[in-house]
């Protein structure tokens, strides 16, 4: 467990534009910072970075946070190791609170990941003295310069080629790590041999697992490591690390089926590929996907493998559909892989031919017609069987009522009958616009929907409570909570609930966080003022505070947060005296305060920020 106090002084040491700024190019403009949003895609600049507030926030998706959050959603990291990474890049140490009994979790973590970058330097220098290996290299036409951007290496055809650089070969760890085989007679062997090694990165770029291929003929043609506790083939896509910025340069991001294919299409410059490892695309290769892009380019073999391969992965990545996102299918003739067609026909052909893959709901439909002689009553019912599992799967509600249509025009049905036979809500009784709503994501992060990120106010503004007046210069000043008189402040909306727990910390003698809003939101993460906090934030992104005005702004809320408690107290006293039930005290109570209330009117009007 990380302690609180160290996340709020790592906040108030670091930049947040510098930490974005090693993952994007960032823009100079007025106060902030600007590129494009490197979380779904787009033309221009919406994604602005506040160095003020410490926070960033995307108009075009809705995406925001602080660094500590970017780091998360970029790189795909948990809270932790969010912490620990933006730690080492300011050059501190992480400590621990007492609450974790030992550090042996992370101590096994390091010593598989030593061994693992270990192995990745010896397999490329055995590359260098293995001919044949270098000769099969060539043949598949791989530069020197290729094959060291991707590390490519050679496990020697050896028993034990390993020990050489692990004199204690019987260590536990190289078994956890997926690099040595214990067989039933006690005799440990090493897993790769002969075979081009190509180690597999995480998205931080450490070496996780490696993949290896025969030079020739033998079986299996593919090998990959097991499953540790550094690797889950349905987590992990080869290639991904490196892709990530050519993925965002190119508007999508391409997945293929083998090392090869990835290796060979950057050789030509086609640097947006991935591949997956020995297993079908997961829900949760698309979703890491569309964290880089808002378009995926699934490129198979035209055979009937290939089909299969993409009907697998058409399946599973229904319920990861967004309405704003393309998934899409290439298959290549059926005599070539990618690698044979992009040194056949030229990069150029090949990024024609992504750019034209079929859309999904294409291919589903024609799968699904395939099936079913619809010139027949039961081939037209068959259609509308077979579809039923897969479209009712579908996440995007808007192309889910695309696929009802077209499904209701093939079957010869009208469409409330397919979505009757469908069990779904007619779309007339629903609606199919989505207003914003948040979000909860992994380890309580919260931020808006990406399908419905906040729309700009239109016409003229609801003037903001007093809480929420207040709240919007508290984080601009959280020092000035400790002004704030806590009976006063209503409890019955998130910006009143908001502004009582930051008067408690000032009460328990906790430090306010003094690392901007970024930092402030990070202190009531998992908390649902930190929702309430980002929403601020989001509104206050483009603000800039002038010190000689928030002040007054200050006192007057402070004045309006008295007369309001005062109208509370009369209209409570006013409902009682209706009932007759007033005491003597209670009637010159009330006209006490009705005569304070008259003095507050004649100090003049709150201001509104």
């Amino acid at each position: 467990m990380i302690p609180q106090s160290f996340v709020q002084d790592l906040l108030s040491r670091i930049d947040i534009v510098d930490v974005i700024e090693r993952y994007l190019p960032l823009k100079k403009g007025g106060a902030n910072y600007f590129a494009c949003c490197p979380f779904h895609g787009e033309k221009s600049a919406s994604f602005s970075v506040s160095p003020t507030k410490q926070f960033y926030h995307c108009f075009g998706c809705g995406a925001h946070g602080s660094a500590i959050g970017f780091l998360m959603e970029y790189s795909g990291l948990g809270f932790v190791e969010a912490v620990k990474e933006l730690a080492a890049q300011a050059g501190v140490q992480v400590p621990d609170d007492g609450k974790q009994a030992s550090h042996q979790p992370d101590r096994d973590t390091e010593r598989l990941l030593e061994a693992m970058s270990a192995t990745t330097r010896f397999y490329r220098e055995q590359l260098k003295n293995a001919p044949a290996a270098i000769d099969y290299l060539k043949r598949r036409g791989l530069s020197g310069e290729i094959a060291a951007r991707f590390n490519i290496g050679y496990a020697p055809d050896e028993w034990q080629a390993l020990q050489r650089i692990f004199p204690d070969y019987q260590a536990k760890h190289l078994a956890d790590a997926g690099l040595v085989i214990d067989n039933d007679q006690g005799r440990r062997y090493d897993r790769f041999r002969n075979r081009i090694i190509f180690p597999i990165h995480d998205r931080r770029g450490r070496v996780i697992a490696f993949g290896g291929r025969v030079l020739d003929s033998g079986e299996p043609k593919y090998l990959n490591s097991p499953e540790t506790p550094l690797f889950e083939k349905g987590r992990e896509l080869y290639g991904l690390f490196l892709a990530q910025k050519a993925i965002r340069d190119a508007g999508f991001a391409l997945v293929v089926e083998g090392y090869m294919d990835v290796v060979a299409l950057a050789q030509f410059g086609i640097e947006n590929a991935v591949a997956t490892l020995g297993t079908a695309t997961t829900p949760h290769h698309i979703q890491t996907l569309l964290r880089q892009t808002d378009r995926i380019v699934f490129c198979f073999d035209g055979d009937s493998a290939g089909r299969r391969a993409a009907r697998r992965a058409l399946e599973n990545a229904l319920e990861a559909l967004r309405d704003d996102v393309t998934l899409a299918f290439l298959f290549l003739p059926t005599e070539h892989d990618p690698d044979s067609f992009v040194r056949d026909k030229g990069a150029d052909a090949f990024r024609n031919a992504a750019t034209n893959a079929t859309p999904l709901a294409r291919v589903l439909m024609q799968e699904l017609t395939e099936q079913c002689d619809l010139e027949t009553p039961e081939g037209r019912a068959r259609l509308v069987h077979e579809a039923k599992p897969l479209v009712t799967r579908v996440a995007a509600p808007l192309l889910r009522l695309q696929l009802v249509k077209m499904i209701a025009d093939a079957s010869g049905l009208t469409q409330k009958e397919v979505e009757h036979a469908f069990g779904l809500q007619s779309a007339s009784n629903t609606r199919t616009q989505r207003e914003p709503q948040w979000r909860d994501t992994p380890r309580g992060e919260r931020g808006f929907d990406r399908q419905a990120a906040p729309p700009r106010a239109q016409g003229r503004r609801r003037a903001p409570s007093t809480s929420s007046t207040l709240l919007r210069l508290v984080v601009h000043h959280p020092n000035w909570a400790a002004r704030l008189p806590v009976d006063l402040i209503p409890a019955d909306n998130p910006e009143g609930r908001a502004l009582i727990a930051i008067i408690d910390l000032v009460s328990l003698g906790e430090p306010l966080p003094s690392g901007g809003l970024g930092a402030l939101i990070e202190r009531f993460r998992d908390t649902p003022h930190g929702e309430t906090l980002a929403h601020i934030a989001i509104e206050l992104i483009d603000t800039e505070f002038d010190d000689n005005v928030v002040e007054t702004l200050f006192e007057d809320a402070l004045r309006k947060l008295g007369a309001d408690a005062v109208t509370r107290e009369i209209t409570e006293l006013l409902e009682a005296a209706k009932t007759g039930s007033l005491s003597a005290t209670e009637r010159h109570r009330l006209s006490e305060l009705l005569l304070e209330r008259r003095n507050l009117v004649n100090v003049g009007k709150v201001s509104d920020l």
